[in-house]
């Protein structure tokens, strides 16, 4: 098992070089110029169009509503990336990994926008009359070379649909309660995430979209309060914090005991990909979901999309990364000076943000906080890749496959609680990487596309 774990670590590190950060970073500026900033220029008009959406209802008895589709979407985005992998971003990258998540996420607003607006130009209605969209879909019907189009879109939807057996979710939950002692075995943990979702799952999309429209909101915001009171009581640390983030990020950071030294290559490394896997900005993932919504102009969608980036980075991920800094890694933070061989017992890359909260809350209710924040983050990001994955797997093999996939993500959710940890996250990173390559390939190819849709749309133009 070490070295399977060690090969992928190999091979993911690799892609999370000069590979994927041209990809990331080169392909989100590309598409910012291209696009005229579009990101900065509508910054306000994005979020009155996403609120301005909360109330309506779809036209179409068959599709769901924008919000619906936006909070599918960020049920998606806000999981366990933004409670255990920022603390990891942060542990193997240095705080100056937030910075880097910041920048990523900036440019990742106009590879969301280019991937919510392909989503909806490109989606189909199956034989049900519902919407079905996403990179698999404009990948095969948008490249003038349909063999290359298909190969790309198969690619993809591959890599997608297996994307569920790493089940990082399950995982990171039932290290959480662990790390809480709350005493319930991992596989009942297990067993009860699975037969949640399969009540669920076997309402349909118009069941999903209804518990994340609920779910979401309110998940984020219990997390968002906790956050503010850990933040609140050192507030005074704050402007010490940005200043640890902005200097790591382009100097390097001593070894903090097992984790390694942070330099500008892996602070890069770390942040592109936790922050990548937290937003999925350019991933591909959360088309699926928005070209389900109910909307003519695919502009309109592509704008309320954005709004889960900013939600994710600059709200969520932003938040825990201050409460880890301000509590562990901030003068007078048990990880200020290093590790000692006794804190070095303690501590470690899975439950850095229960120690975050605990040192405000108490170590018990800080761990028991997080452990219970963390169940109904996986649970709705454990949704929403379900119906992602079922897209996928109906494009490639058929609608009479979708029950087999069912039954086979329900088996891996319940696995994910039994699995290394390790194994886990190199696994996700190494899918993840393997699903961007398509999707910034047809972003790049059909970029004009994107902009001749903004230029036609009236709204583009205020």
């Amino acid at each position: 098992m070490d070295q399977i774990v060690k090969a992928i670590v190999d091979f993911t590190n690799w892609l999370w070089g000069p590979p994927l950060m041209i990809i990331l970073a080169g392909g989100g500026l590309f598409l910012t110029i291209r696009l005229g900033f579009f990101q900065f220029r509508h910054l306000f008009y994005m979020w009155g169009q996403t609120f301005g959406q909360m109330m309506k209802k779809p036209e179409d008895p068959n599709a769901i509503s924008p919000f619906q589709a936006a909070t599918a979407a960020i049920a998606s985005t806000i999981g366990a990336a933004n409670i255990v992998g920022v603390p990891v971003a942060i542990a193997f990258g240095g705080p100056g990994a937030v910075f880097w998540m910041w920048i990523i996420a900036l440019l990742g607003c106009a590879s969301k926008f280019s991937e919510i607006v392909l989503g909806i130009k490109y989606r189909e209605k199956d034989a049900s009359g519902e919407y079905v969209g996403g990179p698999t879909y404009y990948l095969a019907k948008g490249f003038k070379n349909k063999t290359l189009g298909k190969f790309l879109a198969g690619w993809f939807a591959f890599f997608l649909m297996i994307e569920i057996i790493p089940s990082i979710s399950t995982q990171t939950v039932s290290a959480a309660q662990n790390a809480a002692t709350l005493g319930i075995p991992d596989i009942a943990t297990g067993i009860a995430m699975a037969l949640i979702v399969l009540v669920i799952v076997v309402g349909g999309t118009k069941r999903l979209v209804q518990v994340t429209e609920r779910l979401v909101p309110v998940m984020a915001l219990i997390y968002v309060i906790g956050a503010l009171v850990v933040i609140g009581v050192n507030i005074d640390k704050l402007p010490g914090v940005f200043v640890l983030i902005f200097e790591s990020a382009f100097a390097p950071m001593a070894p903090v005991g097992g984790f390694a030294g942070s330099t500008l290559a892996l602070a890069l490394r770390w942040g592109a990909a936790r922050g990548t896997y937290s937003n999925e900005a350019g991933m591909g993932s959360t088309p699926h979901a928005h070209a389900q919504a109910n909307v003519k102009d695919p502009h309109d969608q592509g704008v309320v999309a954005m709004v889960s980036v900013f939600i994710d980075t600059f709200i969520v991920l932003t938040l825990n990364a201050l409460v880890v800094i301000s509590t562990l890694y901030a003068p007078g933070g048990i990880l200020a000076q290093g590790y000692t061989e006794e804190v070095s017992q303690v501590i470690n890359k899975t439950n850095l943000a229960q120690t975050a909260f605990g040192t405000v809350f108490g170590t018990q209710a800080g761990a028991m906080f997080v452990a219970v924040c963390l169940f109904f983050f996986a649970f709705s990001t454990v949704l929403s890749w379900n119906m992602f994955g079922k897209i996928n797997i109906i494009y490639l093999f058929g609608k009479k496959a979708a029950p087999v996939y069912s039954v086979i993500a329900l088996v891996f959710i319940f696995l994910g609680t039994l699995m290394s940890n390790d194994l886990v996250w190199e696994l996700t990173d190494m899918f993840n990487n393997l699903m961007v390559i398509p999707n910034a390939i047809a972003l790049f190819a059909l970029s004009g596309v994107v902009v001749k849709i903004c230029h036609m749309s009236k709204k583009a133009s205020k």
